[in-house]
């Protein structure tokens, strides 16, 4: 298997803020990779270099097989699949849930004169299905709940049949019910032989789909642990990466956190 992502010592600074120091970090395409850390640890600037937004400030960032700065990002950033509450906001509220989809063809936000052919129509229709939100097919998208919209966004992630596909946060603002939704969605992709390389960030364990392999932690914009998720996810990391003793469960390929409780 080749490397989807290779980045040696990546390091993103603003002013006087470091948002990732010395990151050096690998994705195989058949990895499923969830990235954790709490708020503040440079978990979605990870993501901004890793879907060729933003270029680190030292450092190198390699995106299937192109070395950032020396390729024309317009060109790479279609063959990844990006969901994330700033592309979210750009969707306009109007747009036909079916339209969300299939103008991810062209890599625009907001259908307008594109023409597209029957098999991209029936991709968007297959991947609507697929998420299990074919019912929404012709409503608008303003008109969708939180968990409609993050299938929808999904679902348009993928239209381009994209090598990497990075999810920022997709569970964050569902309810309990939606967020089991979601992430019984997610596993069936992440078991999927045929699903691309996928980078998924949160903040919680218990979002964690069955089926993802490995485990990055950030805390700081460092790396805390990184590698496959039975080996990183001890007690030791979580505390070293949220800054508090945790206690750490596994049941039934689902992981749940809570912090330790002293005894007298």
């Amino acid at each position: 298997m080749g490397a989807v992502l290779e980045f040696a010592d990546v390091t993103v600074r603003r002013g006087e803020a470091t948002l990732l120091d010395e990151v050096s970090w690998t994705v195989e395409e058949d990895e499923r990779w969830v990235v954790l850390g709490p708020n503040g640890a440079g978990k979605t600037t990870l993501l901004q270099v890793a879907s060729a937004q933003v270029h680190p400030t030292s450092g190198v960032a390699g995106i299937l097989d192109e070395v950032l700065g020396t390729v024309d990002v317009f060109e790479l950033r279609p063959r990844i699949g990006l969901t994330s509450a700033a592309l979210a906001e750009r969707i306009p509220r109007g747009e036909r849930v079916h339209d969300v989809v299939v103008s991810a063809s062209y890599g625009v936000v907001g259908r307008w004169r594109e023409d597209y052919d029957t098999l991209d129509h029936d991709r968007a229709a297959s991947l609507l299905t697929e998420l299990g939100v074919s019912s929404l097919t012709d409503r608008t998208f303003g008109t969708l709940s939180e968990g409609e919209r993050k299938r929808v966004q999904i679902a348009r992630a993928l239209m381009a049949d994209p090598e990497l596909l990075l999810l920022d946060e997709p569970a964050a603002g569902l309810d309990l019910g939606g967020r089991e939704d979601l992430v019984s969605t997610l596993s069936v992709l992440a078991m999927d032989a045929d699903s691309p390389a996928t980078v998924l960030v949160s903040h919680h364990v218990e979002e964690i789909p069955p089926g993802f392999s490995h485990a990055l932690l950030l805390r700081q914009g460092a790396v805390v642990a990184a590698g496959l998720l039975d080996d990183v996810l001890t007690e030791a990391n979580l505390a070293a990466t949220f800054g508090m003793p945790l206690t750490i469960r596994q049941e039934d390929g689902r992981w749940s956190a809570r912090r330790q409780t002293r005894h007298r």
